[in-house]
């Protein structure tokens, strides 16, 4: 596994890396190559095999409807969002691995991850912000991705300012820091090109128990 500093003051003098410094205070960092490819393959097969995945309903607009792609919640914390509370499973030994690495390179201590599988370009993921109140008022995420590479699309909720996109690649690390979730919007349009799967981590830190 490669191992870099991920502060974003040395990003823009790392190969590889790439900073962009959004409208209000948001910042994003990619590491396009976090993971050697080697051992991304290694994770990306482990992680097909060993997560519970499953296609889960969420309440949208007062109706349940089923979420376009599978997902596992593993953790220390239960976590609220879109109207349905995710009871963690515990850390198997590759997420703990994968968590260790980003709590020593990031520099936060992430006690959760939430794993995403899109199963070909159908699965999607909508616009949204991870601002849900456990996770504080300026949550740093950490992005890992890993499988086919696929566009990441955030608008801001009240400018009309340009939309950033960023592509995640397989091995990528995208950290997410800043007042992003405030003030920006993110999502992983459809992409009917797609037929592999893709497999994305998004570690984050629960500050409390859920809302009821």
């Amino acid at each position: 596994m490669k191992r870099r500093m991920m502060t974003t003051s040395r990003a823009d003098g790392l190969p590889g890396v790439r900073h962009w410094n959004l409208d209000d205070g948001g910042a994003l960092t990619l590491h396009e190559h976090w993971l050697a490819p080697a051992k991304a393959e290694q994770v990306f097969a482990t992680l097909l095999e060993e997560i519970d995945w499953k296609q889960r309903s969420i309440r949208i607009m007062g109706r349940e409807v089923l979420q376009p792609r599978l997902t596992a919640w593993y953790g220390d914390a239960a976590y609220t969002y879109s109207g349905v509370t995710l009871a963690p499973l515990p850390w198997t030994p590759l997420l703990s691995e994968l968590r260790d690495h980003l709590v020593a390179d990031v520099g936060e201590c992430f006690n959760s991850v939430l794993c995403n599988m899109y199963r070909a370009g159908a699965d999607s993921m909508g616009l949204h912000s991870d601002d849900e109140k456990e996770l504080g008022q300026r949550p740093v995420i950490a992005s890992v991705s890993f499988g086919a590479a696929r566009l990441f699309v955030l608008r801001h909720k009240r400018k009309k300012v340009p939309p950033v996109t960023v592509e995640l690649t397989h091995g990528s690390l995208l950290v997410m820091g800043g007042t992003v979730q405030a003030f920006w919007k993110h999502a992983v349009p459809k992409d009917p090109s797609t037929t592999d799967p893709r497999i994305n981590l998004t570690f984050r830190r629960i500050l409390g128990p859920s809302p009821a």
